[in-house]
């Protein structure tokens, strides 16, 4: 077996049938999770062994990723896990935050009761997985629970770009997971939940405003504060 193929063995049980769902969540799992650390090379036919099947459902797959902009492809048509790029992350950032306020500010003038029902089940879902320290569950539901904002907000625009961005970043919240709380996320994070909703419910359009920039302020800080230290040690190792 290859190198790539070991790697790959590692995450990813042998799968019967067609299975492209499958392929496509297990390879998902183990980029969020980072088992598969950003910059890994994602052979087709090593994938395809590992799997148990053919090339074309890996290929669909992989497709798929690619259009969550979890995996990228090269020149020469090799398929990586895509990059991190720490150096884009300020812009990543502001861009954020940005769209946290604008949905969350827009949701309170136009949600609906079941935009508010189905914020409510997502954020359910986000706080069992924080009760059970189920980090891909946080990490989903978040993700969810944000997106439902932005779809009550209406905008198209908005919610297209709000989704691709914490699409994209899922990965660095991964990272803060565990870097910042060892996968123990503090309550705090679902009673923020709570108050955005109550906030959009109440069509408090000034509140929902200040509790994004809030939200999405302290999260931004402490990876930055992260990133921080991790170069400051890289450097002092030089």
């Amino acid at each position: 077996m290859s190198g790539s193929s070991r790697e790959t063995a590692q995450f990813a049980p042998r799968v019967k049938g067609s299975g492209v769902q499958k392929v496509y969540e297990q390879l998902k799992a183990s980029i969020l999770d980072l088992s598969l650390e950003p910059g890994a090379p994602l052979d087709e036919v090593s994938l395809a062994e590992t799997f148990g099947m053919s090339r074309t459902p890996i290929r669909e797959a992989l497709v798929r990723l690619g259009a969550e902009g979890l995996v990228s492809q090269l020149p020469n048509r090799n398929t990586i896990v895509a990059p991190i790029d720490f150096g884009a992350l300020p812009v990543y950032f502001e861009a954020l935050t940005l769209m946290y306020r604008v949905t969350t500010r827009l949701a309170a003038g136009s949600r609906t009761r079941a935009h508010l029902d189905t914020m409510r089940l997502h954020q359910a879902a986000y706080a069992r997985a924080v009760r059970e320290n189920d980090v891909l569950g946080m990490i989903g539901h978040n993700r969810d629970f944000h997106a439902t904002i932005a779809e009550a907000g209406g905008n198209p625009y908005f919610i297209g770009l709000f989704t691709r961005l914490l699409d994209e970043g899922r990965r660095i919240l991964r990272l803060y997971y565990y870097k910042s709380f060892n996968d123990h996320l503090p309550r705090k994070y679902v009673d923020e939940h709570d108050a955005i909703v109550a906030a959009i419910e109440a069509a408090d359009a000034e509140l929902c405003d200040r509790l994004a920039a809030e939200h999405a302020g302290q999260i931004v800080a402490q990876i930055q504060r992260y990133i921080a230290v991790d170069r400051t040690r890289e450097l002092s190792l030089a």
